[in-house]
């Protein structure tokens, strides 16, 4: 796996930041294994607002700028931009579901305008989509 793209949800960030979570161990042991291979690790800003989001809302401040001065820096940023929004809020529209969020639609799209094939997350939306999930 060494230098491959990777995707990163906010389902792994969250994971990996909180030692109570239930995948905590297994965030730790993927992420540890994606430093050491030298994966191309990606995410979007829409991420990163999410997770810094649900970082401080159930851990604490120290917890988010913890994140975000320290995780966040090993991972480059698909900025989105309007077009890609509108596909993803035309995407988000169209699949009319209640646990499938805006920010999942733009992963979709990002991923798959960038050719990302694999996620690092704890979400089965990536699955249905046709992504495959570190294990």
């Amino acid at each position: 796996m060494a230098t491959e793209n990777i995707f990163i949800d906010t389902s792994a960030f969250y994971a990996l930041m909180d030692s109570s979570d239930a995948h905590h161990e297994k965030a730790k042991n993927i992420w540890i294994f994606l430093l050491e291979e030298e994966s191309h690790l990606h995410t979007t800003n829409y991420i990163m607002i999410e997770s810094l989001a649900l970082l401080q809302s159930r851990l604490g401040f120290e917890a988010a700028h913890l994140f975000a001065r320290d995780i966040s820096g090993l991972v480059e940023f698909c900025w989105i931009d309007k077009p890609q929004h509108s596909l993803a809020f035309e995407l988000w529209l169209s699949l009319g579901r209640r646990k499938m969020s805006l920010v999942d639609c733009v992963s979709f799209i990002t991923m798959r305008h960038y050719k990302i094939e694999n996620t690092f997350a704890f979400d089965k939306h990536f699955e249905e989509q046709g992504f495959t999930i570190l294990h």
